[in-house]
């Protein structure tokens, strides 16, 4: 499941415009998710490249022993474009699904992570963009509200043993990478094979191998082409 939240950020723009009363010399210009729109590649590059140092799971900072714990596998921050804005997005990998209380108790830790942690520091990162410079908000004091989303899981193709997946043109990260197997596998119900494809991947010595663990698990680019069976009828 994913969760959706509010971006803000200040632009500072190279050649500002210091006659210009909405521009504030120390606070920039404010934007909102719909302004955001127009630099949405370089925020998403910019959290992804974030995020890379430690993996991308916020889950990994939560020291509760409780449901949310065995329950909640990843929590993975990002950007997406949703309802015409940018949005802060937060995807979800689940064991089970998570009770109203649940979400709540989880909601209120991301929250943390947005305005304290991890959040805290993303916005102290500046993102050059064409232009100026950007520092983005995935907490805000007013407004900020965690909305969930139950995606659709599509269904596996019949006789289908495992889910496909593509590589060109997608994050090259490993991590990332590693990720949405992982999540593609839970979808459909192999959470089993999740887990053991993540001690796989985390345990190998090189990329290449790693990719080559990963397209065992799910149908990439890389997996090797089922062998065509020969007609009775070429047979010699």
């Amino acid at each position: 499941m994913k969760f959706y939240s509010p971006l803000t950020a200040e632009f500072f723009p190279d050649d500002p415009d210091y006659e210009d009363e909405s521009y504030n010399e120390y606070e920039g210009y404010p934007m909102d998710g719909h302004d955001l729109l127009q630099y949405a590649d370089a925020v998403d590059e910019a959290v992804k490249k974030d995020i890379a140092d430690f993996n991308g799971d916020l889950m990994q900072y939560y020291h509760e022993d409780d449901s949310v714990r065995s329950k909640v596998v990843s929590a993975v921050p990002s950007v997406e474009i949703c309802g015409n804005k940018l949005c802060g997005c937060l995807t979800v990998e689940l064991k089970e699904t998570l009770l109203d209380d649940e979400q709540t108790v989880l909601c209120n830790y991301i929250t943390g992570q947005y305005s304290d942690g991890w959040g805290e520091g993303f916005e102290q990162r500046d993102i050059r963009v064409d232009d100026g410079t950007l520092a983005v908000h995935f907490w805000q004091e007013d407004g900020f509200k965690m909305t969930p989303s139950f995606e659709k899981i599509p269904k596996p193709e019949k006789n289908s043993l495992r889910p496909k997946m593509q590589l060109i043109g997608q994050d090259g990260n490993i991590f990332v990478i590693m990720g949405r197997a992982s999540r593609l596998l839970t979808d459909y119900g192999q959470a089993d094979k999740a887990k053991e494809m993540r001690g796989r991947v985390m345990s190998c010595d090189s990329y290449q191998k790693a990719l080559n663990i990963v397209s065992e698990y799910v149908e990439t680019e890389l997996s090797p082409s089922p062998t065509p069976k020969r007609d009775r009828g070429d047979a010699r």
